[in-house]
């Protein structure tokens, strides 16, 4: 008996399942990742090791059900083996998905009891700081998928201050005794790049296009930087989300030729990998739609936002190309009444909005106040906008508060209020 040939066994059964993802077997890699789990239960570092790389995979598949399933089971593993680090990891992994999912119900208790566990678990600094930041990175994307620039504040400052607390704390050569804990959730430098990211994220939507520009070129040098040692994909995917904000930010401040220059930059690194270009093809189609309604190209934004709508399964993101693809209708007259209508019903701010985003709530409010205006109904328009205003103070969405005290001044000059 080899003292480490469960080591071994389990070894390969995770690199051929490696092995046959990267041929496109994943129907082959599932059942031998089952059993190898199955069979692991006295080998801790193995079982939980197995336990996430199966819900990886299941995540890849969009089956985030039962990847959410297998993480929950990876969690009472933890508890039970006495590691309550790897026991915050797999919670935490649930609660990414749970919000992706849009399982908010579900994945508020769950981000309430990591928040206890982290704060009083007495450990390795790095391992604490780390499990600190991704706990802290799922309340920040949490608030900003839900359009909250003013709330999410207090959670971004401690983010930051987080980052450069485990900058300069030194990585211990003491690995820990419990070998289920031999887990970490993102290299720092990883880590960096990922709260620049969230920071360009809340300075785009909150309107502070000279913060997202500053951020955005340290994270981009930063990833170049990496890349030259470092192959892992999820560089690529920071890259490419860091251009998809930068690209905004131009054309709200009428750098068109290079917002066109980023966006063919996005779509070769999409290029480069299968995955990428599926996760990020819809949001190409609505740049190149907003770039088509910066140059006044209406037939053009039409056709890239309706193509976009048909490759996006995301509701922000859907709601969000609705939006665009209304101005585009509204701007354009009578041309396309019924296709306006139809749409405006489906974003009906006042009932059964579609999502849970106050941005996008306010958005749809201050479409509606558009179209009022273009029609001459401007008691009605004042309302739509007023609400807009309303909603946009109470989170700092600068930039829709200024278009919207713009079309109120139009209104008040058109009704003879000077």
């Amino acid at each position: 008996q080899i003292p480490s040939f469960e080591d071994v066994k389990f070894e390969a059964a995770s690199l051929l399942a490696e092995l046959y993802c990267q041929q496109n077997l994943v129907d082959s890699a599932k059942p031998l990742l089952r059993k190898a789990i199955q069979i692991s239960q006295q080998t801790p570092y193995w079982h939980c090791r197995l336990l996430f790389q199966l819900a990886q995979l299941h995540t890849l598949e969009k089956d985030l059900i039962s990847a959410s399933d297998l993480l929950g089971v990876g969690a009472e593993y933890a508890r039970v083996v006495g590691s309550e680090y790897t026991r915050v990891l797999f919670l935490l992994s649930k609660g990414l998905l749970l919000l992706m999912e849009r399982k908010l119900q579900e994945v508020h208790p769950i981000l309430s009891l990591c928040g206890t566990l982290v704060e009083g678990w007495q450990g390795n600094p790095i391992q604490k700081e780390s499990l600190r930041i991704f706990f802290l990175v799922l309340q920040v994307t949490h608030y900003l998928d839900a359009g909250q620039m003013k709330s999410v504040k207090p959670c971004l400052k401690q983010l930051q201050q987080g980052i450069q607390t485990i900058s300069t704390l030194h990585d211990d050569e003491i690995l820990p005794t419990n070998p289920a804990d031999l887990f970490h959730w993102l290299p720092k430098e990883h880590m960096c790049v990922l709260v620049y990211l969230v920071t360009v994220m809340h300075s785009m939507q909150a309107g502070y296009l000279e913060k997202a520009q500053k951020y955005t070129d340290k994270a981009l040098m930063q990833i170049e930087k990496l890349k030259i040692l470092d192959t892992s994909p999820i560089l690529s995917s920071f890259q490419v989300m860091l251009l998809e904000h930068i690209i905004m930010c131009r054309l709200v401040t009428g750098h068109k030729a290079l917002a066109l220059q980023e966006i063919s930059q996005a779509c070769q690194l999409c290029q480069q990998s299968p995955r990428l270009f599926s996760n990020h093809a819809a949001q190409l189609h609505t740049l190149l739609g907003l770039y088509s309604v910066s140059v006044n190209c209406m037939e053009s934004a039409e056709a890239q936002f309706t193509t976009a709508l048909r490759l996006t399964s995301h509701q922000e993101l859907w709601t969000y190309i609705v939006t665009n693809l209304a101005s585009v209708y509204i701007r354009e007259g009578n041309r396309h009444q019924d296709q306006l209508y139809t749409l405006l019903e489906r974003i009906n701010p006042d009932h059964n909005f579609p999502v849970s985003s106050h941005c996008l709530r306010a958005a749809a409010f201050y479409i509606r106040g558009l179209l009022s205006f273009f029609q001459g109904r401007y008691n009605e328009a004042k309302r739509f906008l007023r609400e807009t205003l309303k909603m946009s103070n109470a989170e700092d969405l600068n930039r829709l508060t200024a278009c919207s005290l713009v079309l109120l001044g139009h209104i008040f000059y058109s009704l003879g209020n000077h």
